[in-house]
């Protein structure tokens, strides 16, 4: 795979002039249902991002949830913010970039998923003009990258060791597993029996401790954990500089981290040993790959976090955990992970390992009759007044 200098410092591609951005509502069932601290989902609502411009046609997802309890973003806010400010100025910028586009829509605080969405979309219609694979955008090292999975919060322990036992004979090779208060000596301690000593296991708790839970989650280190994920709400980054110090097990961020200037802050305070990179928190790939060397220079390990995304935003995904920091397994599971079919073709694991999409922009072809047979809402045109 041909190798770029990142795309933040490079501004390679061309311009495009976004003529109109579409907004696309797709309805997913899961295979299974999955369940954290903050709920149990058994469907995925999609947002799509289509922008038409002069050079041809661009996709993005956005990754918010149907409901603000993950975060404040949900899926018919992202919709309305991007119908009513972020399209309209992105329409009016006249011609673009994809590393134009934060600064075209910063006006707007905050909505960082539904800004990603539409960055993302303007990078795809770019690169696809262009020719050029977000791997070789992005500066990817690798043709392929390590998959890890996220397992649920089960209803007992035979079914959530017969779940793991079943992604291990699928080859992926970390298992991540949520917990919650009541949930999370017992399983961790089934599933690390399961697994054996040497096996990649890590959990997480998405912002479902307070720092009084601090001596039970000490009792974590008896494991031999990858790392703990995100066991305090986002805001509180003292309390995560008290765990680090008061656990051995390694403290990773992921909902705290929302820009390249937080996580350095968190590192230089040592509240994060590890840092979980999601390109729809942080606002976009661009942001995402800033965070990836900022990291990288300071010998801070990155991996990429997944929020159920589509085969759209899965090949992002796996092209940005190419890159050479990303050097822990992600939550790049294969498509059947979540769906019995995607909207693009399936990403299928081989050897644990999901293949860096290579052909222009995202790599993947959009199955436009999928996203018109299964879509919940009907399809939103914005065009320029």
């Amino acid at each position: 795979m041909t190798t770029l200098v990142p795309v933040h410092s490079s501004g390679s591609a061309l311009p495009v002039v976004v003529e109109a951005v579409e907004l696309h509502r797709v309805a997913m069932p899961l295979v299974r249902p999955f369940e954290t601290s903050f709920g149990r989902q058994t469907a995925r609502e999609v947002l799509l991002v289509r922008v038409v411009t002069d050079a041809g046609d661009g996709w993005g997802e956005c990754v918010a949830m149907a409901d603000p309890v993950y975060s404040s973003e949900y899926v018919d806010g992202c919709a309305d913010v991007i119908r009513s400010y972020l399209a309209p100025a992105l329409l009016d910028a006249g011609t673009v970039r994809a590393a134009d586009v934060a600064s075209v829509l910063d006006f707007v605080i905050g909505h960082r998923m539904a800004k990603a969405a539409v960055e993302t979309a303007v990078l795809d219609a770019q690169l696809r003009a262009s020719g050029t694979s977000f791997g070789e955008y992005f500066g990817a090292v690798r043709p392929e990258v390590d998959c890890g999975v996220s397992v649920g919060i089960a209803p007992d322990l035979d079914s959530l060791l017969a779940e793991v036992d079943g992604y291990v004979a699928e080859g992926y090779r970390r298992i991540k597993l949520k917990i919650k208060p009541g949930w999370d000596l017992e399983p961790v301690a089934a599933v690390r029996a399961l697994l054996g000593r040497d096996a990649l296991l890590q959990v997480d708790a998405n912002t479902a401790y307070t720092i009084a839970d601090i001596d039970h989650l000490r009792e974590l280190d008896a494991f031999g954990l990858l790392l703990i994920e995100q066991p305090f709400v986002e805001e509180d980054i003292a309390a995560h500089v008290r765990l680090a110090r008061a656990i051995d097990t390694p403290v990773c961020l992921d909902e705290s981290i929302t820009s390249v200037g937080v996580a350095i802050d968190a590192i230089e305070r040592d509240a994060t040993a590890i840092v979980n990179i999601k390109a729809g928190r942080v606002g976009g790939y661009l942001e995402a790959i800033r965070i990836h060397d900022a990291c990288l220079e300071r010998d801070v390990p990155v991996w990429c976090g997944g929020m159920l995304e589509t085969g759209i935003g899965r090949a992002a995904n796996v092209a940005l955990a190419a890159l050479p920091g990303f050097t822990l397994p992600g939550d790049t599971s294969a498509s059947n992970r979540y769906f019995a079919e995607d909207l693009t073709e399936s990403f299928v694991l081989v050897d644990g390992r999901l293949a860096v999409p290579t052909g222009p922009g995202s790599g993947v072809t959009v199955r436009t009759e999928l996203v018109e047979e299964w879509k919940s809402r009907p399809t939103q045109l914005i065009t320029r007044a």
